[in-house]
């Protein structure tokens, strides 16, 4: 519910301040990459590294769903708390009020979620079975579009009335539901850290730590190029993700027919989530990836050329959605697969590090694009191809490096 409800309101209710494309990409893309890639390294070292009675994973969580469920609160109360001091100091001019509000809980829930999703994965990581860990995700997924089919159908096209209930209400929901969840997971038992390199690291003092972290999870050639893949990839659904409501609300686009077309979207990624999890442990998540990253690039290059009226967006916006979505399914297992098991959160916050630095300039870059052609949202379709077809040929050339280190059935993590 937090996913896929809070970023389409919060881009929404941007637009209502018209604030420029330039700083809705600073706000919405590289200010989340920047927190990304101080915080999930941390977090991430500090998780693998800790042993509790309630494990490794949960106590971490337990400490920052209730920052993430109040900041969802406090996005939903900002444009009433806006109103009253606006209000109150009649000098202060209401949209900075508005824009100031926003900017602070939106901090405040990204570090959160931040912190939070680097250990959840590997929460994951621990207590899925790995050879059922692709259909698991697939299931994950589905539970997860189910929720987005209902957000988009039924409460999306009402953000413009109950903005502040409808955030109040999910971000309590979801504090009391997520805490529940954490109380009810059992980790199972970890082996030992070793204390002898944990204290001389600690001795070394932080710069050390760093160049620890750096140099274990960047001095190979093959995880450095499984991270440019996945930045790659990451990179070439950024645009349509980061400008879509924008684009929408530019060819005048109203938010229930936007709403209705994203559920959409949903209700065929659900029908295709357990399959491509089945397909995925099967024949493995870069194989399938690969595929699906082909059929985006093609929807992208195909779409640039005929999205200019609002009937031919939507139909973007739906090929977009499903393939971009199967994208995500299939490759949900991609780090259980290819990384090893000891130290899985390191490695997975260390695959977010290029793909955040790559987010601080990429949104930023393709918003100055469009206000530099004159609001040219177009735009978006042939750059997301092309990054697309250049993460395609990262993962064939990846996929090379997997066989050689024993392919499906014997692969073992360098």
């Amino acid at each position: 519910m937090r996913e896929r409800s809070v970023s389409p309101m919060a881009q929404w209710y941007l637009s209502q301040l018209d604030i420029s494309n330039l700083l809705f990409a600073l706000l919405m893309g590289s200010i989340p990459a920047l927190l990304g890639i101080i915080i999930a390294p941390i977090v991430s070292v500090m998780s693998d590294r800790h042993r509790g009675p309630r494990g490794r994973r949960i106590p971490f969580l337990l400490i920052t769903t209730p920052f993430a469920a109040g900041a969802m609160i406090g996005l939903g109360l900002t444009p009433l708390l806006s109103r009253a001091v606006a209000g109150w100091y009649p000098q202060l001019d209401a949209t900075t009020v508005a824009l100031f509000g926003f900017c602070l809980s939106w901090t405040i829930f990204e570090i959160a979620t931040i912190a939070g999703g680097a250990v959840f994965g590997g929460l994951l990581n621990d207590v899925v079975p790995p050879g059922l860990i692709g259909r698991f995700h697939g299931l994950f997924r589905a539970v997860s579009l189910i929720d987005g089919i209902i957000f988009n159908y039924w409460l999306m096209g009402h953000t413009p009335g109950y903005f502040t209930p409808i955030l109040v209400g999910l971000g309590l929901f979801y504090g009391i539901s997520f805490m529940f969840v954490c109380l009810k997971i059992r980790e199972g038992g970890y082996p030992p850290v070793d204390t002898a390199c944990q204290t001389s690291s600690a001795r070394r003092g932080p710069l050390a730590g760093i160049a620890s972290y750096l140099r274990t999870c960047f001095s190979k050639p093959y995880y450095v190029s499984v991270f440019l893949m996945m930045t790659l990839a990451a990179l070439a659904f950024l645009p349509m993700n980061t400008f879509a409501i924008r684009y929408a609300s530019h060819l005048h686009i109203g938010m229930d027919a936007y709403g209705k077309v994203v559920a959409l979207t949903y209700l065929v990624s659900l029908l295709l989530a357990y399959p491509l999890g089945w397909l995925a442990d099967l024949f493995h998540p870069l194989r399938v990836g690969a595929v699906t990253l082909g059929l985006y690039a093609g929807v992208m290059l195909w779409t640039a050329a005929r999205a200019a009226t609002g009937d031919a967006f939507l139909l973007a916006l739906l090929l977009h959605g499903v393939c971009s979505g199967s994208y995500f399914t299939c490759s949900a297992s991609l780090g259980n697969r290819l990384y090893p098991a000891s130290h899985f959160a390191r490695y997975a916050s260390a695959a977010g590090i290029p793909i955040s630095l790559s987010a601080l300039f990429f949104p930023v870059a393709m918003g100055a694009l469009i206000d530099w052609r004159g609001g040219a949202y177009h735009w978006v379709f042939p750059v997301a191809g092309g990054v697309a077809l250049c993460a395609l040929g990262l993962t064939l050339a990846v996929y090379r490096q997997f066989l050689s280190l024993g392919g499906i059935k014997y692969y073992s993590a360098p």
